[in-house]
């Protein structure tokens, strides 16, 4: 059936497509260039203010590249190649029809050439060729912003795979000439994957494998860079009411994103970047590697919203997972506090599994196993009984003064080893989830419990791999 739109409602569509799209490239192409400024640069989750400006201008970019090592995870130590200093690399936010003046500064305590590739750029590369820079020198060139949108830009230089995969991705904004809508908060979020000579949570310092890489089989996924940089304290933020915008990235190399917030839905999504086409109502967005999207929506109700790569293995066990805590009242008719949907419950998804072959450490006093219990907390724990250990109410029970933990060492193994399909009293606080069994190692097992029962005002005990061996319940054929 064809369906016909009133004056008005075609009148209103003309009007939001002008000012979703903006101007055409050639419009923009013979846009006058009125003044000059320097780019603000923002690194993640942050975001330059929006651009107020009613003209073109010249607006003069310095972009530093940096070889530096940092954390990918807990115990985890990576060589990163960064757009300034941070992976992702800094924000970039221009208006259509904008001329950018580029410098691209390569550090000179740098080992290796690096060039940027920016797809926000009609030209060969997206200026790869023009910006070719050896370490201690500076190369520059210039385009003309001709399509609004958000972009990707990355490292193009051979081989490019490693450059990528090793952090050098960003997002540059290129804002249509009306601006985009208000809203009250905005976030930078951006995934990659990474492939260490190591396992998943081997400690120490990884170098880069290449032959992972070329399998396409990454021991790590993550946002913003390393594994937990975005829960916890460093979590997004927002209040009920408030209307928060998420630009997203995906560098890849390989891996294409299933981005998805837990418990939220996208009002509004411009997929793979492209702001003349908005999405509404959108549960899960695909991202592809070297793509972006835009997500928004409103907050209705508090609570800490995870933010995941929907491909879960990746979310729950390589590290694709972010926090957003949202603050305000409570509305019992949008979200009751009551109700509990295993299709999120986040431990069902993700039993890690030991790797054969690879030796784990092994604690020899109780602070060193305090030491490595952090970190199979952090990579497998954290995400449903929170980095402070007080659980999600009605969802996931506390560890904190736990008094289900400290009154039984031996059925706390049990429970780990075994898993748990039973109604859970914890606190004076009932829990109807299911805790999954875990094939953790008995010296993993016996460094996490011992690092929950050092935490959060627990007894103090603790556990041995000998014990957890001697009360592990087998996991069913």
């Amino acid at each position: 059936m064809i369906r016909t739109l009133s004056s008005g409602a075609v009148l209103a569509a003309v009007l939001f497509a002008g000012s979703a799209y903006g101007a055409s490239r050639d419009e923009n192409l013979a846009d006058p260039i009125v003044g000059v400024e320097d780019a603000v640069l923002t690194d993640a989750p942050n975001v330059p203010p929006p651009i107020h400006r009613d003209h073109a201008t010249k607006v003069i970019i310095h972009l530093e590249v940096r070889e530096l090592e940092g954390r990918l995870a807990d115990g985890v130590r990576y060589t990163f190649w960064t757009f300034g200093g941070h992976v992702p690399g800094k924000f970039i936010r221009i208006r259509e029809g904008d001329e950018v003046e580029f410098h691209l500064d390569n550090h000179p305590n740098n080992k290796n050439p690096h060039n940027i590739d920016l797809h926000a750029v009609n030209g060969p590369g997206g200026g790869a060729a023009a910006s070719l820079t050896a370490p201690g020198h500076s190369s520059v060139f210039s385009f003309k912003a001709l399509n609004p949108g958000l972009f990707v830009y990355h490292c193009a230089t051979a081989p490019v795979a490693m450059h990528v995969g090793n952090g050098m991705y960003g997002l540059i904004l290129v804002e249509p000439k009306q601006g985009l809508p208000k809203v009250d908060r905005e976030y930078y979020l951006m995934q990659g994957d990474f492939y260490t000579h190591g396992a998943n949570g081997e400690q120490g310092l990884q170098p880069f494998s290449m032959a992972k890489a070329l399998d396409e089989k990454p021991d790590y996924v993550v946002f913003n860079g390393s594994v937990g940089s975005t829960v916890g304290d460093n979590a997004l933020s927002a209040k009920v009411g408030e209307t928060v915008r998420l630009f997203v990235g995906d560098g890849g190399p390989n891996v294409t994103s299933s981005f998805h917030a837990i418990g939220q839905i996208f009002d509004t999504v411009y997929p793979e970047g492209d702001l003349s086409a908005p999405a509404h109502n959108v549960q899960t967005t695909a991202i592809p590697a070297g793509g972006a999207a835009v997500t928004e929506f409103k907050m209705s109700a508090p609570g800490t919203f995870i933010l995941v790569d929907h491909s879960l293995e990746r979310a729950f066990n390589r590290g694709a997972l972010a926090q957003l805590k949202a603050t305000g009242p409570e509305d019992k008719l949008v979200y009751s506090g009551k109700q509990f949907d295993l299709v999120y419950q986040p431990e069902g998804t993700g039993i890690r599994v030991v790797t054969q072959g690879v030796q784990a450490p092994v604690a020899h006093t109780k602070d060193e196993r305090v030491k490595l219990g952090a970190d199979v907390f952090t990579n497998n724990c954290q995400a449903c009984h929170q980095e402070n250990g007080e659980g999600v109410p009605n969802a996931f029970p506390p560890l904190a003064k736990s008094d289900y933990l400290n009154g039984d060492k031996i059925r706390a193994i049990k429970t780990v080893t075994g898993g748990l399909e039973t109604k859970l009293v914890v606190n004076g606080h009932e829990f109807n989830g299911v805790m999954p069994a875990w094939s953790l190692s008995d010296e993993d097992i016996a460094d996490v419990l011992t690092y929950v029962y050092n935490t959060w005002g627990n007894s103090g005990l603790e556990v041995t791999p000998e014990e957890v061996n001697s009360h592990r319940i087998q996991a069913k054929p």
